[in-house]
């Protein structure tokens, strides 16, 4: 598929960006994670990410988040019409939703639980006795009631299931939170903790398929306006296991979930920034989601990957944000930056 080219193109690559001359070639894996290093390298250098020795886990620094509040004033503006119920939780759930959610199901690899200290003093002592040792210490702690959140539209269900039936134009909830997934890498595109931007559609199936195509339509603009160059493909979710592959190949047949493609990476293949998602009503089915009339509530959400997105714009406009295009400040408030 050819890329579709973001307005005022010809960016300014950021310095140590560019693949370096190679005499050999080398496995597309390798090429891959070479360039995934040193770009990440580059924004450390630069103080954009502030490293913790934990690959897939840094600080940001204030131009970066400079980046990400004008991309979420623009997402918001681009959803302005939506009369979206705006919701923001912290970067944590409950497990008991958790747990009926059945993400351990489907991704038990990339889940976070929270687990604390339960015990009494003489389990204390034994723990910092493990501790000062150099030991493992971690079965002296317990789950907690809370696990780190997945995904942004999770803690969204069983709030709006508590409220009763859905009125009948359905609802649109704005909701925005980090987000955990256990992929520890050094490919600064895939952290463990992100931040997620998401409108989440609850209604019939009608709205929602109407509902993903608008901002799919949405999307693709932002990207354009963002003078990035993007594509849109058909995707599915990292199911676990040889069912999950099951899973997966049925999710694409169904054409369940696509995603817009933004290539961050030399040598390596193009990072989803943002996605669009019908999960049907398997959520009505975990929680009493229900539709005016009573039948099962389908749902449906577009999600943003603001870091993902601000890495993306570092890698095609540069680091220094006076250079970036005049559109692009201007649309993410960055003319005095």
């Amino acid at each position: 598929m050819e890329y579709q080219s973001g307005q005022q193109g010809g960016a300014v690559e950021p310095a140590d960006t560019a693949a370096p001359p190679q005499r050999l070639s080398r496995p597309p894996e390798e090429a891959a994670l070479a360039a995934q290093r040193r770009f990440r390298q580059a924004l450390i250098e630069a103080g954009l990410l502030i490293p913790t020795g934990v690959d897939g886990l840094y600080g940001r620094s204030a131009d970066f988040e400079a980046i990400a509040d004008g991309l979420n004033a623009a997402i918001g503006a681009l959803g302005a019409d939506q009369q979206a119920e705006v919701m923001r939780f912290p970067p944590a759930m409950a497990r008991q939703d958790f747990e009926a959610s059945e993400y351990l199901k489907s991704f038990p690899q990339l889940a976070g639980t929270v687990h604390s200290f339960c015990g009494s003093d003489r389990d204390h002592h034994r723990l910092l006795a493990r501790l000062d040792a150099g030991e493992e210490w971690a079965d002296q702690q317990r789950p907690t009631r809370v696990v780190l959140t997945p995904a942004a539209c999770y803690p969204v269900y069983p709030v709006i299931a508590a409220r009763g039936a859905l009125p009948p134009q359905g609802r649109v909830v704005d909701v925005l939170s980090y987000c955990f997934r256990h992929e520890p890498s050094v490919d600064p595109a895939r952290m463990q903790l992100f931040r997620m931007r998401e409108y989440v559609r609850l209604g019939t199936a009608e709205q929602i398929v109407a509902f993903r195509t608008q901002w799919i339509e949405r999307g693709s603009a932002l990207a354009q306006q963002l003078a990035l160059p993007w594509r849109l493909d058909l995707a599915n979710d990292p199911f676990f296991g040889r069912g999950g592959k099951i899973v997966a190949d049925g999710q694409r047949e169904q054409k369940l979930k696509f995603e817009l493609l933004i290539p961050i990476h030399d040598d390596a293949p193009p990072t989803a920034c943002m996605s669009f998602n019908y999960h049907k009503d398997h959520f009505a089915e975990v929680w009493p989601l229900r539709t005016a009339d009573g039948g099962r509530a389908h749902t449906g959400c577009v999600g943003f990957g603001i870091d993902r997105l601000i890495l993306a714009l570092l890698r095609h406009h540069g680091f220094a944000l006076a250079r970036w295009p005049g559109q692009v400040r201007e649309l993410l408030g960055l003319r005095h930056v």
